[in-house]
């Protein structure tokens, strides 16, 4: 498989990189910076400058074309004001959506209060950040991309577990960046996930057998109710 991860410099992104290439996958790092390229191609990327605030539909096509699926993982990131939480976390997404082939998959790192954001009274920079989210998710649910969401709780820079608790309803929790890149990897590896919003916190649970438990779940809650429907 061919993943384009945009903000291949992120923590997570990084992380990510690695376990893919590590099972044989192709990666290529989509960074802003150059002085990036050295890291994210040592975690076995292509690293490929594109400026997702800057570039063009038609420029970030062309970073990703050929990838069997892209990852958002980019990000203003903390100490940026509100401005840039649209312009980088909603504009952003929302231009690699469209710059994505219609069966390309689309993988989103969201997170946990995009599924009801403030009101737009609420002008501190948090609330801003969640409505952008909200806002990309939307335009991601919206399209015509096999896509996931994945909305992980607080994220923490402490050492991967291997384990989650992932759930389909909102939980607000906390998680390693490491084990979000392991549940990321798990659900580029599975079409089940199509279609699917997860919420990943930490938990008890091997990744593997949350995922397994979580996407076997509603792949036969959908084939019941299909089923269902056609009786009718």
């Amino acid at each position: 498989m061919v993943v384009a991860l945009a903000g291949a410099h992120g923590k997570i992104a990084l992380r990510l990189a690695g376990l893919l290439r590590t099972r044989g996958d192709t990666v290529r790092g989509l960074i802003r910076n150059p002085d990036h390229a050295e890291d994210v191609r040592g975690q076995g990327a292509e690293p490929v400058l594109c400026d997702l605030e800057r570039a063009s539909v038609q420029e970030i096509a062309t970073a990703v074309s050929g990838a069997d699926a892209v990852v958002f993982a980019a990000g203003a990131g903390p100490g940026s004001g509100a401005e840039r939480k649209l312009t980088m976390d909603r504009d952003g997404a929302i231009k690699l959506l469209e710059a994505t082939a219609s069966e390309t998959r689309y993988v989103m790192v969201s997170a946990v209060g995009a599924e009801n954001p403030p009101p737009e009274s609420d002008d501190d920079v948090f609330s801003v950040y969640l409505r952008a989210k909200a806002q990309a998710d939307a335009a991601v649910q919206a399209s015509d991309r096999p896509w996931t969401i994945v909305r992980p709780g607080r994220l923490t820079d402490d050492p991967g577990t291997g384990r989650a608790a992932i759930d389909t309803t909102p939980v607000r929790g906390e998680v390693s960046r490491e084990d979000v890149a392991a549940v990321l990897a798990g659900v580029l590896a599975d079409a089940r996930a199509d279609g699917r919003i997860l919420y990943v916190n930490g938990g008890e649970e091997p990744i593997p057998d949350a995922l397994e438990r979580i996407l076997a779940t509603a792949t036969a809650t959908a084939t019941a109710t299909a089923t269902a429907g056609g009786r009718g």
